[in-house]
């Protein structure tokens, strides 16, 4: 049936007229090149983020709000930190570096690149100050909690009289006429999380041995991620920091944050992108100069690699409306796979010279057809995976080789209508190579040849695949170079270990009892701090006492202002009038709750407001509605009956296991690791790929089966089978672990391998112009993917390594479709003659 339909798709094709198909072509690629710019007009763009190509992770609805809470909080802040020999010129330089920010901010207005340029805010303590006044009779520490539990007056009495007589406490007369023990200046402090850092002038400092660190913050305007948003802050980073260097010589100036990272990782890609697909570019010239000696077929094959890279671009942007730096550098790897059907032609063209181009597209049709079927096929294979970077590869790659088939079938037929140079001598060493291969095949169609050859294949598989290792790590998909990671991590050790990814996530029914969890949470936390498995956290538990806390705290200091007031005067030498003032204002503060309505209206409230997630989340509340929400028509949040969760950052995180221990068996805390989730998510899809390799080979046998018969099918199928398994067992003898990227790059393996082994067993007479158009093809694979293994990205290191690997063992196995084909005929005619 397959087989029928080729035929009068051939026949259709033979009929048209060559100037037809040309028109056709030319409307075709003018209407995707239209097409294309009206797309970059109406917004696509370039996407350099590595997180738009991670794997999307099944969550419930308020895990999947924490994670888009902490990439939206932690995704576009940058860190300076001005190191000077002492703590004035710090000082100086970091304000010196904010009034600059703070200029170009206000020169450019809504165009500015940095908003929200901070360092320590000076106005903070006075404001918590201001609103956690009126509650004081609800704040306690632990010590003085324990104090008063323990009827233990006399020392709350001595710590009030230490402070009285401190030259730098709060105490003064009116703080002493409404807080006599002076119990709300220590709350005041317990709010300020312990840290490294400390503030002067409104500058936040740290040490760092000898020296002073002066640390600035800043939020970008728009994604870091976005190629122009990183132009623009990195141009206002750069004017800033060259003033400060002027300004002050000796400073030395430590960057962290996602901007860097996403900087580097663009220049990285958009160097690997003009390297190696000019290497491999220039490479395709040059074999085809060599192979053809002639100006027309080195124009058709830039002809066929530009269509086949315009109808990828236009694909990808129509599917995606973006496209992926990481994409483009894959993509390089399409330059030499389009450019195969361009070597079969003209190497038919060779081995027939007197056959027009018409009849040689004619010719080569049923083959190459079925070719870019396979090789389509095994890309949208690769698509299956839930991997927007690898889906967009997939789309990328597959309409590439589309636009480089429909170039040979629709342009070449009067483009490539010139006569060709002698081309005898490129078809005469084709014909040497195969004629010592059908000496070697024989060789191994004899029981002893073929025991020995099975024996050698299978000793290398077994001990290559047992030593094989598998790492599914989601980090070396990108890995920023040290200039980045280095800076960082010592601005990381300044700020007390920062802030990491894994984040916990907590939940309760309702506000009250996530308040109470949150305190349940934090001992636990200063337990991993004191054993050295956690740095620092961030927690609203701190913030937000709960109901509970502040009622019991509000019935110790009931101990002060019912039973022991009158001895708290007199100890103090205070006035005994203001006991009436002090017992009414306790009183009256009975039923006023600190609670996160009014907290989170605060400055300081704003900032972690992030942190706290309500099912109910109105515009108006203090959790704002986060981007993924959609609203009811009264306002409400559409996930209004969901749990209340809480997230608690995490820093300088040491023993992750340890961690994770400690909240294993609690159902209503859940360390939250993303990158974690996505390794193991990867680790499924890789033996998932590996599953739909296995698949793929089934299927291919059976439809093969239908063209070849059964026997020829089986030999076809098992060239690309077995370059897979030697390509697994030669990564395990190599040491380099097996990863999704090496399962994705096999499937690809067999979609190109396959066709080596098609155009062999279609071929006819000896098979010369196959076998040079293989070389060719297989010379240009294997510089396209040859390259990307050196890219300095892990994941296409692997790719290009695995399919440099898996098409090297084709190419050596493919030829054997023919030899041993040759080989066992003589041997049944010899049989036959002499039975």
């Amino acid at each position: 049936m397959a087989s029928n339909f080729a035929a009068r798709a051939n026949q259709a094709l033979m009929q048209s007229s060559p100037k037809w198909r040309l028109v056709v072509w030319l409307l075709l690629m003018l209407s995707a090149s239209l097409w294309t710019l009206q797309l970059w007009q109406n917004g696509a763009r370039v996407q350099s983020d590595i997180l738009a190509m991670l794997p999307h992770l099944q969550q419930d609805k308020l895990t999947e709000r924490a994670l888009n809470q902490v990439e939206a909080t932690l995704a576009d802040q940058v860190y300076i930190a001005l190191v000077a020999k002492d703590e004035t010129t710090a000082i100086a330089a970091a304000k010196l570096l904010m009034q600059k920010l703070e200029a170009d901010l206000v020169a450019r207005g809504k165009q500015g690149a940095l908003t929200d340029i901070r360092s320590a805010d000076i106005q903070l303590g006075e404001a918590l100050g201001q609103f956690y006044f009126p509650h004081r009779f609800k704040l306690l520490t632990a010590p003085q909690a324990e104090a008063l539990a323990s009827q233990n007056i006399e020392s709350l009495l001595e710590a009030a009289t230490a402070q009285l007589y401190n030259a730098f406490s709060y105490a003064n007369s009116n703080l002493l006429a409404q807080d006599p023990l002076l119990l709300f200046p220590a709350n005041l402090l317990a709010l300020a999380p312990s840290s490294k850092v400390r503030a002067s002038h409104g500058i936040l400092l740290a040490n760092q041995g000898d020296n002073v660190a002066a640390v600035v913050m800043a939020k970008g305007r728009e994604s870091a991620f976005n190629p122009n948003a990183q132009l623009a802050q990195m141009t206002a980073l750069t004017v800033a920091l060259d003033a400060v260097e002027e300004g002050y010589p000796d400073i030395t100036v430590l960057k962290a944050g996602a901007l860097f990272h996403a900087l580097a990782a663009t220049q990285t890609a958009k160097s690997e992108i003009s390297i190696l697909g000019l290497a491999s570019l220039l490479g395709v010239i040059a074999l085809v100069w060599l192979a053809f000696r002639s100006v027309m077929p080195l124009m058709l094959a830039i002809v066929t690699i530009s269509s086949g890279l315009l109808l990828a671009v236009t694909f990808t942007l129509s599917v995606f409306g973006e496209l992926h730096l990481l994409t483009l550098v894959f993509g390089t790897s399409l330059i030499g796979i389009a450019i195969d059907y361009s070597f079969h032609f003209y190497c038919e063209r060779l081995s027939d010279t007197e056959r027009s181009a018409k009849a040689t597209v004619a010719y080569i049709f049923p083959t190459v057809t079925l070719a870019f079927i396979t090789s389509a096929l095994a890309y949208v294979g690769i698509g299956l995976a839930p991997f927007p970077g690898m889906q967009q590869v997939a789309i990328f790659c597959a309409a590439g080789l589309l636009g480089a088939y429909l170039t040979l079938i629709l342009a070449y037929p009067l483009l490539a209508g010139s006569r060709l140079p002698e081309g005898s001598r490129p078809l005469a060493l084709a014909g040497t190579y195969l004629a010592c291969l059908t000496q070697l095949s024989k060789r191994f169609t004899t029981p002893l040849g073929m025991g020995m050859f099975a024996l050698v294949i299978l000793v290398w598989c077994l001990v290559g695949v047992t030593k094989l290792t598998v790492d599914d790590d989601i980090r070396h998909l990108q890995q920023s170079p040290a200039s980045v990671t280095e800076p960082e991590n010592q601005l990381r050790q300044l700020l007390s270990g920062g802030t990491d990814n894994q984040f916990l996530l907590v939940r309760a029914p309702n506000e009250e009892a996530l308040l109470q969890q949150l305190e349940r949470v934090s001992p636990m936390l200063d337990a991993a701090i004191a054993n050295q498995e956690l740095g620092n956290y961030v927690s609203l538990s701190r913030y937000l006492p709960s109901h509970q806390r502040q009622d019991t705290a509000y019935r110790l200091q009931g101990k002060i202002y019912q039973t022991q007031l009158e001895l708290v005067l007199t100890s103090l030498g205070l006035d005994e009038n203001l006991k009436p003032e002090l017992q009414a204002a306790y009183l009256a503060a009975q039923t006023d709750y600190i609670t996160p309505a009014t907290f989170f209206t605060l400055g300081a409230g704003k900032q972690l407001a992030p942190l706290w997630l309500a099912p109910n989340g109105k515009a108006t509340d203090y959790g704002a509605i986060n981007d993924g929400d959609t609203l009811n028509d009264d306002g409400a949040s559409a996930d209004q009956g969901a749990d209340y969760g809480a997230i608690v950052l995490l820093g300088g995180i040491q023993q992750i296991d340890a961690l994770k221990a400690r909240f294993a068996h609690d159902g209503s805390v859940q360390l939250i690791d993303k990158v974690a989730d996505i390794s193991a998510v990867m680790g499924h899809y890789r033996l998932l790929t590996l599953k739909l390799l296995a698949l793929a080979l089934g299927i291919a046998l059976l439809l093969f089966s239908l063209n070849f018969g059964f026997k020829k099918a089986a030999v076809v199928v098992a060239v690309p089978a077995l370059a897979a398994l030697l390509t697994l067992a030669t990564l395990g003898l190599t040491g380099s672990p097996l990863s999704l990227f090496h399962a994705l790059a096999l499937i690809l393996v067999f979609g190109i391998g396959i066709d080596y082994s098609l155009f062999f067993a279609s071929a006819q007479n000896h098979g010369k112009a196959v076998m040079m158009a293989v070389f060719m093809s297989a010379c240009s694979t294997l510089l396209a993917f040859g390259l990307l293994a050196f890219s300095q990205t892990q994941a296409i290191h692997y790719f290009g390594l695995t399919l440099s690997l898996g098409i090297g063992f084709t190419f050596l196995l493919s030829p054997l479709i023919l030899t041993t084909t040759l080989a066992l005929t003589t041997n049944q005619l010899l049989t036959t003659k002499k039975s």
